[in-house]
């Protein structure tokens, strides 16, 4: 059974989720909009093979604060980082979408602290033609339309076959965004720069696996995105057919398998 605890930052506090365990410490991380929960089936599979396991809020989503002046990869870096010291010093870091970008961060900062990635469907730099659809997404959320078309949006995230408690985990993410400040700080992570992690790229020495959903429409060719990542980190690429954006929740079975070869290989 998890225990939720919060990690005090500078202008705020940050909410994990933590499984006590005696094998090494494993940090999930959500992208944009999402919360702590997509990890609800893969959490328990970490555990079970023996790591120490947290799973937390990303700034302004879910019960983490939303007091922050700032919301983009470079300071969910420095609460990975922050998350790491509090829980004992190092460990592995597992991100999906902007937390797969943040980790890179955090993992070029501090080597000595970051033993591993495991990068789930990740932006790591912004994708072609991303200026304009920026624009056009900054137009789409705009406020009354803002949340019903991103909820409108968010089954293509999840092609195909939906995940256990799907309907559940859509209305927790709804919830969230009608939450006092959650739309504000959502609308602030949404203008967030990949080219950060891009930059980092080069610096990072950790081992990495990158897992990516042969469905993500986030890509124009989710394979080769996969394929172009493992290049730049000399990482494990595992490209899973008929899953999104959403590894973690669609095939929680090959991500745990890709984290526990992850961790073999560092041993």
């Amino acid at each position: 059974m998890a225990n939720t605890h919060y990690l005090r930052r500078p202008e705020g506090r940050i909410a994990y989720d933590l499984w006590d365990g005696d094998g090494p410490l494993v940090i999930c991380t959500p992208g944009m909009g999402e919360l702590r929960q997509s990890y609800r089936l893969l959490a328990p599979k970490l555990v079970e093979a023996g790591y120490r396991v947290a799973v937390m809020d990303i700034r302004g989503h879910g019960d983490s604060d939303t007091s922050f002046s700032r919301y983009d990869d470079v300071a969910l870096a420095s609460d990975l980082l922050g998350l790491l010291d509090e829980l004992g010093g190092s460990g592995y870091l597992v991100g999906n979408s902007m937390g797969g970008g943040a980790a890179v961060i955090a993992a070029a900062d501090a080597p000595a602290k970051v033993r591993g990635l495991a990068l789930l469907s990740p932006f790591v730099r912004n994708p072609a033609g991303a200026a304009v659809m920026n624009l056009l997404f900054r137009i789409m959320l705009l406020r009354p339309w803002g949340p019903a078309a991103f909820l409108g949006y968010y089954p293509k995230w999840l092609p195909g076959t939906k995940p256990d408690g799907y309907q559940q985990h859509l209305a927790r993410v709804r919830d969230n965004l009608r939450r006092p400040g959650h739309w504000r700080a959502f609308v602030q992570t949404s203008r967030s720069s990949h080219e950060p992690a891009r930059q980092r790229l080069p610096e990072v020495s950790a081992p990495a696996v990158v897992v990516m959903g042969a469905a993500d429409v986030d890509w124009k060719d989710p394979a080769a995105e996969a394929h172009w990542i493992g290049e730049q980190l000399e990482a494990e690429v595992v490209v899973v057919p008929g899953v999104g954006h959403y590894p973690q929740a669609q095939a929680p079975d090959a991500v745990a398998a890709a984290v526990s070869r992850l961790v073999e290989r560092v041993r």
